[in-house]
Order: C-alpha cells, then sequence, then structure tokens
C-alpha cells in the first residue's frame, strides 16, 4: 500500500501584534537608519556595495523565512531588519544619486503600497495578518513591509528635511500621530487599517529617532554616532527576541489585524 507525504499545513507565520512586537518594529526601522548609514559611510562600503550586500543578506533570510512553517522568532525580526536597512537604501539611492523629489518619492511608494494592497486584497479578499498560512499571502506581506519602510522613510526624510521639522521635532509628531492611529483602533475603527498605519508611522518615528541619537550636536543631535546607536538597539533587538522565543508572545495579547 503506497502512501503520499505530505508537508505538514502551515501555521500562521507573523507574530502576535503585542508591545514587544512594536518595540522590536520601531528598533530595527532605527537600525535600518543607523545600519545602512554606519556601513555605507563609516565602514566605507559605498551606497551601491552595502545595497548589494544588504539585498543578498535579505534574500537568504526572505528564503529561510519562506521554508519555515510557522513563525519562527529570529528569522522573522532577522527579515525584518535587513527589509529595514534595504529599503532605506532604495529611498537614499532614489534622492542621492537619482535625484528624485522626496516630493516624488513619496508618492511612488505610496502609489506602490497601495497597489500591493489592492492586489493581495483582490486575489485573497483579506489583509489580515492573522491569516499568513500560505506562501502567496506571505509573499504579498513581505512586499507590503518592504514597501511600508521605503515609504516611511521616503516620508520621514520629507517631513524632517523638505518639510523642516527636524530630529526632535519629527519624533514628536510622529509619535503623536501613532498616538491617534492607537486611540482610533481602541475605538473599534478597522482594526486591519490602524495596524497598516501604525506600521507605515513607525518607520519614520524610527527613522527620526535614529537621526536624533546618532547625528552631532551641531546638527541637532545627541552626538551617540551610528556605531553605538546600531549597537545598542540591535542588542536590545537581541534581548527581546530571544526573550519571545524562549517565553512566547503569542498569548500575551490578541492581535488586533482581525
Amino acid at each position: 500500500m503506497s502512501t503520499t507525504w505530505q508537508l505538514p499545513p502551515m501555521l500562521n507565520k507573523v507574530p502576535e501584534i503585542t508591545l514587544i512586537f512594536w518595540t522590536i518594529k520601531i528598533l530595527s526601522t532605527t537600525v535600518g537608519e543607523t545600519g545602512a548609514d554606519y556601513l555605507a559611510v563609516h565602514v566605507g562600503l559605498g551606497a551601491n556595495l552595502t545595497m548589494a550586500c544588504m539585498a543578498s543578506l535579505l534574500m537568504v533570510a526572505l528564503i529561510l523565512q519562506l521554508r519555515a512553517r510557522r513563525y519562527v522568532p529570529w528569522i522573522y525580526w532577522l527579515t525584518v531588519v535587513l527589509v529595514s536597512i534595504v529599503g532605506t537604501q532604495i529611498t537614499d539611492f532614489m534622492s542621492d544619486r537619482l535625484e528624485i523629489s522626496l516630493y516624488v518619492s513619496t508618492a511612488a511608494f505610496a502609489v506602490a503600497l497601495a497597489a500591493t494592497f489592492a492586489i493581495w486584497y483582490g486575489l485573497e479578499r483579506t489583509l489580515s495578518i492573522r491569516t499568513i498560512v500560505t506562501t502567496r499571502r506571505e509573499l504579498f506581506y513581505w512586499a507590503a513591509i518592504l514597501f511600508t519602510f521605503a515609504l516611511g522613510t521616503a516620508a520621514g526624510d520629507f517631513a524632517t528635511e523638505a518639510l523642516g521639522l527636524g530630529f526632535q521635532l519629527g519624533v514628536m509628531v510622529f509619535g503623536v500621530l501613532i498616538a491617534f492611529v492607537a486611540v482610533f483602533y481602541s475605538l473599534g475603527i478597522n482594526p486591519v487599517l490602524t495596524f497598516w498605519l501604525a506600521y507605515i508611522l513607525t518607520r519614520p518615528l524610527g527613522a527620526s529617532l535614529g537621526d536624533l541619537l546618532s547625528q552631532s550636536r551641531h546638527y541637532g543631535g545627541v552626538g551617540l554616532g551610528t556605531i553605538h546607536t546600531s549597537l545598542a538597539f540591535l542588542t536590545v533587538i537581541v534581548a527581546l527576541v530571544a526573550w519571545v522565543t524562549f517565553e512566547g508572545d503569542r498569548t500575551e495579547s490578541t492581535d488586533p489585524a482581525e
């Protein structure tokens, strides 16, 4: 009698949305901002080599993530950190090398993200991250994540540079916007929409925070430098990922993105 071997069913591939989730998310966006600057400028890799190296590492991390049958914290968050760095590099390449206006890049990434959501919803009839249980949904999820990082970088640079908000005011403005989104969620206003809005806004918040901590006092920063800021935030990320790996974050709260 012959038997057919099948893969075990895929469990949801993303973590529950808890306070730890948002903490690691903001820290990873800061590492994306300061880490990319450190590698490109201080290590001397340059923008092109940094992009090539980080994109290659991202592909490896994505393969590991896609091959997993369940949520594995260290693989997931490694992928997020690398997406953050690559998303930052894409936006910087467009503005610094191609000299594309931040107005244009912000609008372009917003359109790309909207198109991703439209196609995702058209095919799957949901944008919920509680049901990332197929490879196609996961591919849509990571495409959306990449565009949120790129959009958040462009919007953050647009706010702090083009509009002249600066680092400190940028942190305050984006923090207030996220607080408003949290209020909307608490009122029961579209949990899927509020999740993705918060995900977009935490990118410029993290980037502004990274610039505030790393840039010199002459430019309005604290002056910690990119290496110290990156190492400090990476250390906290590793500690939190270790925590959710051994303790689990799936029982801490229910997922709002239903």
